[in-house]
């Protein structure tokens, strides 16, 4: 469940997006320009990451190879699944149960969505 107290619960949405930014600058050689992480409700989270695309990936867009952009920017991501997996669960303190990665790219727009393991009911 997301911490009820708003200081406690932005925090780790903060590190998040800075670390996710981090990770994109790193992996893909050009970080988003506008990052946001929100609780999806009590087991999920959503980054949304916004003009991400390299110079490169952008004459790809342009030239209507979407799917080719879209196919090369997951088969990247999907190598780096466990660093992207890592810096969340860290934040969250909580287990990762899934990992789904997609991304709009005629807007520039990214969306990395963590669902977590239930927590038990205690």
């Amino acid at each position: 469940m997301p911490p009820s107290d708003a200081g406690s619960r932005n925090a780790p949405l903060l590190e998040i997006s800075n670390e996710l930014t981090r990770l994109y600058k790193e992996q893909f050689g050009r970080g988003p320009t506008k990052v946001r992480t929100d609780w999806a409700g009590p087991d999920a989270l959503i980054c949304t990451l916004r003009d991400s695309l390299t110079p490169a990936e952008r004459n790809l867009a342009a030239m209507g190879e979407h799917q080719r952009l879209r196919d090369s920017r997951l088969f990247f991501q999907h190598a780096t699944e466990p660093l992207f997996v890592e810096a969340v669960e860290r934040a969250i303190g909580r287990e990762v149960e899934a990992f789904i990665s997609g991304m709009d790219t005629r807007q520039d727009v990214s969306a990395e969505i963590f669902y977590f393991k239930p927590q038990e009911d205690t």
